[in-house]
């Protein structure tokens, strides 16, 4: 219940992507939690935005300006509407390849209401002028307006209403320090943990109409990836089987037998997944291997592999990126019920 609208995620088709397609799209309005009551996990996240949103409304001020990082699907944008709720403020929402020029920018700022927000979705990836510019605004809550070209440009000061810009990002080492030391909130959204991740699905279950029992619940949150966008996306494919295949109602073996149909395993790798894992075992011997070979040996783009299936891999501990290349760890020979080969370059790099 807790995602994210965009991401650079490049396989919005997989299940198990934390891409929001339209399908996502629709549905997370629906289901998306109204305040920070309702907001599911980040317990830290949501204590520390508590106490800054407070104190904002006990002065009578707008909120300090509030930067979100994290994987795509857990939450960032969902927080955002929340701030303006919970704040009493009307919301904009805008992404940071949406924002080429500094016209686009001061445009969007000089039409903002006193104390709304501003949604910045993947601000890392805003122009560098419009960067600059957004500098003094969010400080001053001033821009300078550039009329005019080559020596008889003149800069005309254009003031601000107090406004609070939440930006979002899933690359925080890509800001540049200038930007980010202007926020006067950060927040890092960690992954889920499975108990969270079944409160996520028994309430997305309840405003879907779904009976689930807490067995199926658990089985589709354990393949879920720590990601609440994921969770819901299995949910309703599972509810779908559900209603096909069985009484409408899901357990455990029903959950179980859908996500085989789908192709989702129970630690929620996927068909690219285990193609990458088993070229990487079968074919070199659980490497070292270069990422172009892998890739060539999947029959996916390079930039496929290493940007859709290695995040989680690694992330599990299945696999590894080391300077010789990539390599299959211990626990992905188990995963996939093969013996390691002997002498191969994994048991020399992890002593299996």
């Amino acid at each position: 219940m807790n995602w994210d609208d965009t991401t650079e995620d490049t396989a919005p088709e997989r299940l198990v992507g934390s891409v929001a397609d339209r399908e996502d799209q629709a549905v997370e309005a629906a289901l998306r939690p109204k305040d920070l009551g309702e907001f599911i996990g980040q317990e830290k996240v949501r204590e520390q935005l508590d106490l800054v949103l407070r104190a904002a409304r006990a002065r009578g001020a707008t909120a300090d300006h509030v930067l979100l990082s994290g994987a795509p699907g857990l939450g960032k944008t969902t927080l955002s509407m929340i701030i303006a709720a919970e704040m009493g403020a009307p919301i904009r929402i805008t992404s940071g390849p949406a924002i080429q020029h500094a016209g686009d920018l001061a445009a969007i700022l000089s039409s903002l209401q006193e104390g709304e927000v501003l949604f910045l979705d993947e601000i890392h990836r805003m122009s560098r002028p419009a960067e600059e510019m957004l500098y003094m605004a969010m400080e001053d809550f001033r821009v300078d307006v550039i009329v005019g070209k080559g020596p008889g440009a003149t800069a005309i000061p254009l003031e601000l209403p107090p406004f609070t810009l939440v930006g979002a990002t899933t690359r925080a080492g890509l800001l540049p320090p200038p930007l980010r030391d202007r926020f006067g909130f950060t927040a890092h959204m960690e992954f889920y943990e499975p108990a969270e991740l079944q409160r996520v699905i028994h309430r997305s279950a309840d405003l879907l109409d779904v009976e689930i029992d807490t067995a199926g619940a658990a089985e589709i949150a354990g393949r879920s990836r720590g990601t609440p966008r994921i969770a819901n996306r299995l949910l309703r494919r599972v509810r779908d089987y559900a209603q096909v295949k069985a009484d409408g109602r899901i357990t455990r073996a029903i959950a179980e037998a859908a996500l085989k149909v789908y192709e989702v395993d129970d630690r929620g790798l996927d068909r690219l997944d285990r193609g990458v894992l088993e070229a990487l075992l079968k074919l070199f011997g659980g490497g070292p291997v270069g990422l172009s070979t892998l890739a060539v040996a999947v029959g996916e783009e390079r930039e496929t592999v290493e940007e859709v299936a290695e995040p989680f891999l690694v992330r599990e501990g299945l696999l590894a990126r080391t300077p010789r290349g990539r390599v299959a760890t211990p626990a992905a020979w188990a995963h996939l019920g093969l013996t390691p080969v002997q002498g191969s370059g994994q048991q020399d790099l992890f002593g299996a």
